[in-house]
């Protein structure tokens, strides 16, 4: 597998990517099973480098940026009002959004938090409201206890990296990406992380789903051709 090339601040990636070099999005278009192989090996040593790097980052650093990251999106999203908004629990040094939820319930908005019900298979999204019980689900990561199952407007993924197409590096499971692939009405999906999350690419393979938009606590940049509707 060749090396990352020089990280570049791309505004975007091309609108036509069949008419790209694959070496532009550095993948090949049908890898074969030696470089997934390779690119499964990657990402593994990559992503205990970005959470080690994300764990180690002070609690008030922490704080800050979240609160930078929870103002773009509100200004990405806009109006909350009768729209449904999954996020996340919190989990290993992740933006701490439990607090921007909670404005979007107060502004309107419905809540919704994902849900592992089995391995390899699409996460579900149960409603929740602040106060709500919890249970412990995958992880140990709490989950609604009793809310009812939602199709969201909008998701919210946070990132262990990413890179200038606004491809998601995860935690290695495929529940997103199999998550979108499966939703029968796309919704607005945007990943979240710090800075130190960007990366020159993540080598998508053909399954993998970019995002719409990519939020920092520095900059917001999404897709420069997003699916007629």
């Amino acid at each position: 597998m060749s090396k990352p090339p020089e990280f570049r601040d791309y505004a975007s990636p091309a609108c036509f990517l069949h008419e790209v070099d694959p070496d532009y999005l550095g993948h090949a278009p049908e890898p074969d099973a030696e470089q997934r192989r390779d690119v499964a090996r990657w990402r593994k040593a990559e992503r205990e480098r970005l959470i080690a790097l994300r764990l180690a980052v002070d609690p008030e650093t922490r704080r800050q940026e979240t609160e930078r990251i929870a103002a773009r999106l509100d200004a990405a999203i806009g109006e909350v009002a009768g729209r449904i908004v999954s996020a996340y629990w919190p989990f290993r040094g992740e933006p701490d959004l439990r607090a921007w939820l909670e404005r979007v319930h107060a502004r309107g908005g419905r809540c919704a938090l994902p849900v592992v019900v089995e391995k390899a298979r699409p996460l579900v999204f149960r409603e929740w409201r602040p106060g709500a019980p919890l249970a412990q689900g995958v992880w140990n990561i709490p989950i609604p206890a009793e809310g009812a199952e939602v199709v969201p407007d909008i998701v919210i993924a946070p990132v262990v990296g990413f890179d200038p197409g606004a491809y998601r590096l995860g935690y290695g499971g495929g529940f997103f990406d199999r998550t979108l692939a499966a939703m029968p009405v796309k919704p607005l999906v945007l990943g979240v992380g710090t800075s130190r999350a960007a990366i020159p690419t993540i080598f998508p393979q053909p399954h993998d789903i970019p995002m719409d938009m990519i939020i920092t606590e520095g900059r917001s940049f999404g897709r420069p051709c997003l699916p007629s509707r």
